[in-house]
This record gives C-alpha cells, structure tokens and sequence, in this order.
C-alpha cells in the first residue's frame, strides 16, 4: 500500500495536482492525506494586536479549513467514479509549512509527496513557486511536481536527465522502476553536456550501472550538446512527446539548472510536464 500526502490550499493548482495523482495510482491502493496547513507565519501577522490564542486559532483557521475538506472530499466524490483501492483522510495544521510536511512524512510514512505548482510570471523569481520548490529541496521524500497545464495521461515516456554522477546508491531509483513496470513505459536517459567530451571512467561505471539497473526495462540513452541545459531538456521533452520527467535532487549540477532558473521564454515543460523528484 502507497501513501501518498497531498498539500492543498484549496486553488486551481493544488485540485489540478490531486486529479492527476488519483487518476496516476488508479491501479495502486493508496492511502491519500489531504494536508491543509495554516501557516504560523500568517497566523501571526493577523490584525490582532496579541498572540492569538488557540481558541482563536480554531475559531478563525482550523474550523474553516476543515469545512473546505471537507467539501474537497465531496468534490473528489463527484469528479471520480469510487475505487475501492483508495482511502482518504483530511489533516489541518497550524505550524510552519516545511516542519508541518516533514512530521506527517515521517509520521504516516509518506511515500509521495504530490504538489501543484503554477507557472512563472515575468514577476516570480523562480519559474516553480516557493512552497513546491521549498519541499523538493528541503524534505528526503519522493515528490510528483503537477504544473498547472499538466493532465494526466498513460505514461509513454519518461525522460531521466543525468551527468552520471550518481551514488552507488542506486534503490534511490526504485520509484522510477515501479512507474516503468506499472505503466510499460519507456525510460530515456539523457545526458546534456555544453560541448562534446567523451564520459569519463566515473561516468561511464555510472551508465553501466543504469543499465544494468533498467536492464528488464524498455530504456535508451540520448546525448545532447548545449550550452543551455534547460534548452536541451526542452527540445528532447517536445521531439519526443515526453510524459514525465524524472530526476535525482542530488543530481544538483542538472537539478538546478532544470527546475530554478528565472528564464521564462519558450521553455513550456515548466507548466506541461510533471517531475518527478527523487531523494537519497
């Protein structure tokens, strides 16, 4: 049985997210948590000229967020035939949002996180938004990132972007081979440098283990020259209709280059394609 927590703040983006993660593990038999959590931070700039005290904290977050989960669960009633194979709870906290995420992670033994993010506007700093960015970099959890064009549809391919510099560690990779044995999809490995070189004996023992690793998995491996690697990644992710995009966190030498950056022009797999993040 997966469990699988599902941060909401009850927008556009985090329904979008919760869609794509039922109709994703249909087949699994999930435990789902729809997590709301009242920040700390807004809790104390309220207008009041005193702390809050928890009665007030009930009275004007805790109570309300419940009321909107629960109509979230009538709303999930209603967009989604019943499966047999799902549960769902509901949890409101008031807490900081990373330390409310890391305890339930720990607490129920969370093995996805799934998060929705909106795309950049010329204004945002970074093209995905603070909160999701903050649990990919900042929580040790398998994390599914929903942008907000993304909609679900059976996995064909899966792009794998490395610079082979993986650990021996390779059981970080299991959820990917869980995706590719669920879904007979194929996995594209890619390795994007910014001039021709040839792999060195670290990288090339790391592409042997890859390979032995998705050895009874449809897979290929593509090399890409570009100065940008973002520019890469998108032209890989359009040539070859890529479905998800997975990727090491500790891969940081891609990892940041591929998720933070401020350019916004022309590079659509930030809102169309969902990654997923994997962790150590």
């Amino acid at each position: 049985m997966k469990t699988i927590l599902l941060p909401t703040d009850f927008s556009d983006n985090s329904w979008n997210a919760i869609e794509y993660a039922l109709n994703f593990y249909k087949d699994s038999t999930c435990n789902f948590y729809l997590l709301h959590i009242n920040r700390l931070s807004n809790v104390a700039t309220t207008d009041y000229p005193y702390i809050p005290t928890e009665d007030v904290i009930v009275d004007i977050y805790i109570k309300p967020a419940k009321t909107q989960l629960k109509a979230l669960l009538k709303k999930i009633s209603e967009n989604f035939p019943k499966n047999k194979k799902h549960k769902f709870h509901t949890l409101t906290e008031s807490n900081f949002f990373i330390e409310s995420i890391r305890n339930n992670v720990e607490e129920k033994k969370v093995d996805v996180i799934v998060m929705g993010t909106k795309g950049a506007s010329g204004l945002s700093k970074f093209i995905i938004g603070s909160n999701t960015g903050d649990v990919i970099t900042k929580v040790k959890c398998t994390t599914l990132v929903v942008p907000e064009n993304a909609k679900y549809k059976k996995l064909e391919e899966v792009a794998f972007p490395t610079d082979f510099s993986l650990s021996n560690n390779l059981q970080v990779l299991q959820p990917i081979a869980e995706i590719l044995e669920e879904t007979s999809s194929s996995l594209r490995v890619l390795n994007i440098s910014k001039k021709d070189s040839v792999l060195n004996r670290d990288q090339q023992k790391s592409k042997e283990l890859l390979e032995d690793y998705f050895y009874n998995y449809k897979h290929s491996f593509h090399f890409l020259t570009n100065k940008k690697v973002e520019d890469a990644v998108q032209c890989f992710v359009e040539s070859r209709n890529i479905d998800l995009i997975a990727m090491v966190a500790k891969n940081l030498n891609y990892f940041q280059q591929i998720l933070f950056h401020t350019k916004v022009e022309e590079i659509s797999y930030h809102t169309d394609v969902p990654f997923l993040v994997l962790h150590e």
